[in-house]
């Protein structure tokens, strides 16, 4: 590493650029792209980042602090309800009210009339996790067929998807030993919205393939990585995203690539108990 500062004080230098932009424009739209090019981190990397930092997913800090300082205008200004809205970014006051009161168990005008105090929703829940140690591996690049899916990640059809990977390397007669089916997650749900959020269903090959219809074929760069083994329910994923970014990361003399991070899945989900489903994680590392 070529800096004088530890991964730790980096990064939370990048983080108080990020949010003091965010604290100076709550008026304004702010995407992902913007942030994420003014911390200078990889949009595959920046709320990964930022969640380890912050305690919180981006999106939801953003909103957090948007309601935060509705909730003191309401209480400390005479600005309605419907100019309070605008000025911390929101299109139109029902919007502000729905995620007050979603947030607060209060709407806005029973909190401006004094009807009850503020009562933030707590849904923090400790989940155990079976993480082994980071191994740090080089791998070569890798040839694959692949499947674009779009949509919120709790929707997707990824079993029709595997199938549809399966069915080429069937009619191609592509099958050797050593297929392996690798997951590639490009968008934040916090930040991006439900409908436009991309995943790539990869099967790692090793005969020539040809695309067929919205099958493609990509390669899929070599390079230095961290391997995470983890057992357990997917659903419990974003808690594991947690501990490498927040606890390994920051506490380690790595650097990120700008790559997305890769999963690769060791067993078949519809054959195997949630908590022993095996998913090795492959950070992009320097």
């Amino acid at each position: 590493m070529n800096r004088t500062l530890s991964n730790k004080e980096f990064y939370k230098e990048r983080l108080n650029i990020v949010t003091e932009f965010i604290n100076e424009n709550l008026d304004s739209k702010l995407t992902l792209s913007q942030l994420s090019k003014l911390s200078h981190f990889s949009t595959f990397h920046f709320h990964n980042i930022m969640k380890a930092l912050l305690k919180e997913p981006i999106g939801a800090y953003i909103i957090r602090i948007r309601l935060e300082k509705a909730a003191q205008l309401i209480q400390y200004s005479n600005d309605t309800i419907e100019q309070i809205a605008y000025s911390v970014g929101y299109e139109t006051p029902s919007s502000l009210s729905k995620q007050f009161r979603s947030h607060f168990n209060i709407s806005p005008t029973e909190y401006r009339n004094g009807k009850r105090t503020l009562e933030k929703n707590s849904r923090n829940m400790d989940v155990k996790l079976d993480i082994k140690k980071a191994k740090i591996l080089n791998l070569d690049d890798k040839q694959a067929i692949y499947l674009k899916l779009q949509g919120s990640y709790q929707y997707l059809d990824f079993s029709s998807a595997w199938e549809k990977l399966w069915s080429i390397v069937k009619s191609q007669k592509l099958f050797t030993a050593g297929i392996e089916h690798i997951g590639i997650s490009f968008d934040d749900p916090n930040m991006t919205d439900a409908d436009k959020i991309r995943y790539d269903a990869c099967l790692v090959i090793h005969k020539k393939a040809k695309p067929k219809g919205n099958v493609g074929i990509k390669r899929l760069k070599g390079g230095k990585f961290a391997m995470f083994l983890y057992t357990g329910s997917y659903k419990n994923l974003s808690n594991v995203y947690d501990y490498i970014f927040n606890e390994w990361l920051l506490n380690s003399e790595y650097e990120l690539r700008d790559e997305p991070v890769r999963e690769k899945y060791k067993n078949n989900p519809n054959r195997t108990e949630e908590s022993k489903l095996k998913t090795e994680i492959y950070l992009p590392i320097k």
